[in-house]
């Protein structure tokens, strides 16, 4: 079976998961130590432990037959929508959100595996003829979609909701269904959504928060470097810090508690501070090579439900490395949406790894049908 592996996306996936460490051990030490008074290595421990649990965990989705995915991927769904109806009552909040549980040392995200399951629910769903022929068919997992997506919204996790949803929506694009049954679909959706906003809103609850209306206002960070601005602007100090070649790794001056939690969603920007923009931009080659491989992978697959996991995996790392650099850069409201492979967080390692976990189980299922 391992000889079968995509060698290409195994070992660029590799590399960008031990960069990924090294650079969060890099930019957390100074907040672990001088903000939490935990040990440097606190967040570097904590993203080890998960990276060896999710490669285990990918062995067992590796020895899992595909066929067995309808049944399994259901099950699974409901479960990711019973924990995020818990999170609600039970979950911990961090940074204004009901989003974790928390375990002790360890926090979940069930927001996190919730994208996961519904690429591998839509997928073995709708890889079912029979369920792409009528229009009451196709709208079940959609309601069900946009029901999960209401559950992360209330927490409230605005930029999880908008990726979750965008997921969902290329998915639904790209599903061989009639264009009537489509057109149907959409605008069902369209007006359920508007008859629950309107709903809402007339019955005085705020579809958003003022502080999240205020990351609306993303131009020109620096002139609110003092309030909302403050993280943007910092990491534009921090690139230009780096220029062409860095700084060297471990010398970032913004890790220094300049730029709020370093470590996640703007790992980037001392990415570019430490290592420099060639490096930087090797990096970025990397993950648009990992994306390469599994679109390739996708359009080789003869079996429709591993097409569409494939397709809706290279969505899910596609949509989180253009907003989370987009917000990192400026061109649209920040979201606090990691970068694949690179930013701290366990449950979305442990999500991210599982995705391409299932891309290799594809490849290696059409590697044996050829045979």
């Amino acid at each position: 079976m391992l000889k079968k592996l995509d060698k290409c996306l195994v070992i660029c996936v590799l590399i960008l998961s031990v960069i990924g460490l090294v650079m969060i051990f890099s930019a957390s030490n100074v907040t672990s130590y001088m903000q939490y008074s935990k040990s440097p290595y606190n967040f570097f421990i904590r993203q080890f432990i998960f990276l060896i649990g999710s490669l285990i965990f990918s062995f067992c989705i590796l020895k899992i037959d595909t066929k067995s995915y309808k049944v399994l991927s259901s099950i699974l769904m409901f479960i990711v929508m019973g924990l995020l109806a818990g999170v609600l009552v039970y979950g911990k909040v961090t940074n204004s959100a009901r989003s974790w549980f928390n375990f002790g040392p360890i926090t979940i995200q069930p927001s996190e595996f919730a994208k996961l399951i519904t690429i591998f629910w839509f997928a073995s769903y709708y890889s079912d003829k029979e369920n792409c022929k009528s229009l009451k068919k196709v709208i079940f997992p959609l309601i069900l979609a946009f029901g999960t997506a209401l559950l992360i919204a209330v927490q409230p996790d605005l930029g999880t909701t908008i990726l979750y949803l965008s997921i969902v929506i290329l998915m639904f694009f790209a599903l061989p269904i009639k264009k009537k049954i489509k057109r149907n679909s959409v605008i069902g959706i369209i007006v359920i959504v508007a008859f629950g906003l309107l709903l809402l809103m007339n019955n005085g609850v705020k579809i958003l928060f003022d502080r999240q209306l205020e990351r609306f206002n993303f131009l020109n960070p620096c002139e609110r470097i003092y309030s909302t601005g403050n993280q943007v602007c910092n990491g534009y100090i921090a690139i230009n810090n780096g220029g062409l070649f860095g700084k060297g790794l471990g010398n970032s001056t913004q890790k220094y508690l300049y730029l709020p939690e370093p470590y996640t969603d703007f790992i980037f920007a001392i990415i570019v501070e430490e290592l420099g923009l060639l490096v930087s931009i090797g990096i970025l080659i990397l993950l648009f090579l990992v994306l390469w491989r599994i679109f390739l992978i996708a359009k080789r697959s003869k079996d429709s439900c591993g097409r569409l996991i494939c397709y809706g995996v290279f969505w899910y790392i596609l949509l989180h490395i253009i907003i989370n650099l987009g917000g990192l850069l400026g061109l649209m409201p920040l979201t606090g949406v990691p970068l694949p492979f690179l930013s701290y967080g366990g449950s979305y390692l442990l999500t991210l790894i599982s995705s391409i976990a299932l891309v290799l189980k594809v490849d290696i299922e059409t590697k044996e049908n050829k045979r």
